[in-house]
């Protein structure tokens, strides 16, 4: 079996550590790994595979030596600056931040619904938002069959999507502290403001899940989204009401929901945040129809946000890529 080697950009993140386990837990092929972070974090070290790693600064040298993939999770500053170096050196960089997702020349993908975008010349690849990209498998779905209209999102996302600093908020509401990451406090509380408010009065993760539904669907559809912090640590859940061109088959859909890998429906039961964190699959459960309008639709999708919303889909993509003989 042929092996990578494989840079680890934001080793001693709350995602960057995530990609340790799930490569280990995947059998990723590795001939080498490396793991950077920034020049505060550097020296400390991490276990992978029972060795011990010192975690080396970031550069702009960094990428002189060989890899065959670059894994992004530091923020979208470090992203627009050291990924086009490794993309220039030909190294393959899946970057988890926002950087490029907006970009129409660097490609969106979440393997199950647009790996075919993928070519052998992608350098940079963009890994989407934690709640776009559960939603976006079941919403593949949908399309396919029916032919998506409209799409309306209510998200109630855990605190650890805004990294060790989210959890580090909601300990210090339980301890009676005031928030130091989050504008309001977390602990006992919802907050419908995720990432910075635009002059429409959306937030940029509403805009992102508005933007990256189209990008990946490939498709024009009308989407609107509200994303709500909640005081949990892993899970995102997503509320979704659709509305379709043809009329609804729940029979033919259920049928089609089963036939997707890492894709759970949940027909007498409904799946929750607390029952399958720290897991790749996505949930999903409380299907009905609305009838509010003429083809219209509810479901609810829950996954581990960390997990399949970041550290699994993006080596997923590296396997997507190594699977079609496109590396």
């Amino acid at each position: 079996m042929k092996t990578y080697d494989l840079a680890i950009v934001g080793a001693t993140g709350l995602v960057g550590q995530t990609f340790i386990k799930v490569l280990e837990e995947r059998n990723f092929p590795i001939n080498k790994i490396v793991f950077f972070a920034s020049k505060r974090s550097a020296g400390k070290t991490v276990l992978f595979k029972n060795e011990t790693y010192q975690v080396r600064e970031l550069t702009t040298e960094s990428f002189n030596e060989h890899f065959d993939f670059a894994l992004f999770s530091a923020g979208a500053k470090t992203s627009l600056t050291y990924g086009p170096i490794a993309k220039d050196k030909k190294i393959v960089v899946i970057d988890n931040s926002s950087a490029f997702r907006m970009d129409a020349e660097i490609p969106l993908v979440v393997p199950e619904v647009n790996g075919y975008v993928l070519d052998k010349d992608d350098y940079l690849i963009a890994n989407p938002n934690c709640s776009t990209i559960q939603s976006v498998v079941p919403i593949k779905v949908i399309d396919d069959l029916f032919g998506i209209k409209r799409v309306v999102y209510s998200t109630y996302q855990a605190t650890s999507g805004a990294g060790y600093a989210g959890l580090e908020d909601l300990k210090r509401g339980q301890n009676g502290l005031e928030p130091v990451h989050f504008e309001k406090p977390i602990y006992d509380n919802c907050l419908p403001h995720i990432d910075i408010f635009l002059e429409d009065g959306y937030t940029k993760e509403e805009q992102k899940m508005i933007f990256e539904t189209k990008k990946l669907l490939n498709k024009d559809i009308k989407v609107t989204a509200t994303c709500v912090r909640v005081p949990i640590t892993y899970g995102h859940s997503v509320s979704m009401n659709v509305e379709t061109y043809r009329k609804i088959d729940l029979n033919l859909l259920i049928k089609a929901f089963n036939e997707v890998d890492g894709l759970i429906y949940h027909d007498k039961d409904y799946p929750t945040v607390q029952a399958y964190r720290h897991q790749d699959d996505i949930h999903l459960g409380r299907l009905r129809l609305d009838d509010s309008v003429e083809n219209g639709l509810n479901l609810w999708v829950v996954a581990d946000n960390i997990r399949k919303g970041a550290a699994t889909n993006t080596i997923q993509i590296a396997e997507y890529m190594i699977k079609e003989g496109l590396k």
